[in-house]
């Protein structure tokens, strides 16, 4: 495969770069625990790899080709965004209230892979840059089953560092002080990523 390292690099960075799922990472560190984040982080990991596989089949075609198809998708994931900002603005004690859903980290896997799925810009990025990354006259499946694979080990990592920074900071939110700024600073973070979703073109 062409250039692996270069690929490593500019995924890395891709991942590295804020966005709504590092935002969620960071949230669900600050409420649950550094493992409390893992069910999100896989959530976000498998979401860029079904991201991949549609983007590698007819409907990744679609999605770039059609305004209609691009526009239903991202007003979907502008409108979750949304959602997500209005709850986390309205928790005013961001940990206490959220450890009593601790239980059900199926649903921070869900959040996390909607996020990633209502997200067209992921799609286009694995269509703009994974051609560049495979040499025709060897096996596509393979060349492409590597990169994807190796983009969400990226996320795993990655996000799994950003949960670790975040989980320092928890004794600060046990205050209600803490709490308070970090709720809004994160909702309104969210109705910003919505905002942005909404009014993006291709």
């Amino acid at each position: 495969m062409a250039d692996y390292g270069l690929f490593l690099i500019l995924a890395s960075l891709t991942v590295l770069s804020p966005g709504p799922g590092v935002v969620l990472t960071l949230s669900n560190s600050l409420r649950h625990g550094w493992s409390g984040a893992l069910p999100g982080i896989f959530g976000i990991a498998l979401g860029a790899f079904v991201v991949a596989g549609l983007c590698a089949s007819s409907l990744g075609l679609v999605l770039a080709t059609s305004a209609t198809a691009f526009t239903l998708l991202k007003y979907l994931g502008a409108l979750y965004l949304l959602y997500l900002g209005f709850k986390m603005w309205r928790s005013s004690t961001f940990i206490p209230v959220l450890k009593a859903t601790s239980a059900r980290p199926w649903r921070r896997f869900i959040e996390a892979l909607s996020i990633q799925l209502l997200n067209p810009k992921a799609g286009f990025f694995f269509l703009a840059v994974f051609p560049q990354f495979i040499k025709p006259q060897d096996d596509y499946y393979s060349q492409f089953f590597l990169l994807v694979s190796s983009y969400g080990a990226l996320v795993v990592l990655v996000h799994g560092g950003y949960a670790l920074m975040a989980n320092s900071a928890r004794g600060w939110l046990s205050t209600n002080k803490g709490a308070r700024v970090v709720g809004r600073l994160s909702g309104t973070t969210f109705f910003c990523f919505g905002v942005l979703m909404a009014s993006a073109s291709k």
